[in-house]
């Protein structure tokens, strides 16, 4: 795909404590390559991906293929930084939770940022993943997989264990999460559709959408 040659701009946000590997996970998405030497990440950073979604028929059938261009944004878990990341929440439409396996008090804060994406995210129930990263160090985990999913059960969002270092779900991750928002968008647009249709128009453009419909079904 050419510049600009895309269906769909996506913004994702990483988001967790400081050290979760959040600039490794997404380094390993986009480049397919493992560096451990990154440093703190400071304020904000993004990198940029661009995917073929499929989409799916009512009844399983493969749909339209869309070109989407991902930004993923790549936030710093320090508390210093947290007015500067929370004001980029409300302009992504998806959110990559990640807290390190090896690590409980970055699990036990999943609570709190939770609790920031529900007050600065574009919606009270916006689409979340939630990721425990650093898989491969199975000799220092201080997390077990059933409370992991437990929470995430609480929540009622997906739940994956990641390696940057090795790969390991680190695309399927990603492509859950993109699949819920082109679901949400989908809807969206059916929505608006409908709506026109009843008021005798014809449009049913996503982009005619008024702004803060454009994220919708929350």
């Amino acid at each position: 795909m050419t510049d600009g040659d895309y269906d769909y701009l996506i913004k994702l946000l990483a988001l967790g404590d400081s050290g979760v590997g959040k600039t490794t996970f997404l380094y390993r998405y986009t480049d397919n390559k493992f560096n451990p030497k990154f440093i703190t990440t400071v304020g904000i950073d993004f990198r940029e991906k661009r995917v073929v979604y499929n989409s799916r028929g009512p009844n399983g059938s493969s749909g339209k293929a869309f070109k989407v261009h991902l930004q993923l944004w790549d936030t710093a878990g320090q508390e210093r930084f947290r007015s500067l990341t929370t004001a980029f929440f409300r302009d992504a439409m998806g959110f990559l939770l990640m807290f390190d396996l090896t690590s409980q008090q970055s699990f036990l804060n999943v609570r709190n940022w939770m609790s920031q994406l529900q007050a600065n995210a574009y919606c009270e129930n916006p689409d979340i993943v939630l990721i425990g990263n650093k898989a491969d160090l199975s000799d220092q985990r201080e997390v077990n997989e059933r409370q992991a999913k437990d929470l995430a059960d609480k929540y009622g969002i997906p739940y994956f264990e990641t390696s940057a270092a090795t790969g390991q779900n680190v695309e399927k991750s990603v492509d859950t999460l993109l699949d819920l928002i082109m679901k949400r968008m989908e809807q969206c647009v059916d929505k608006t559709q409908a709506s026109d249709t009843a008021n005798g128009e014809s449009s049913g453009k996503l982009e005619s959408a008024k702004p803060e419909d454009r994220k919708c079904a929350c």
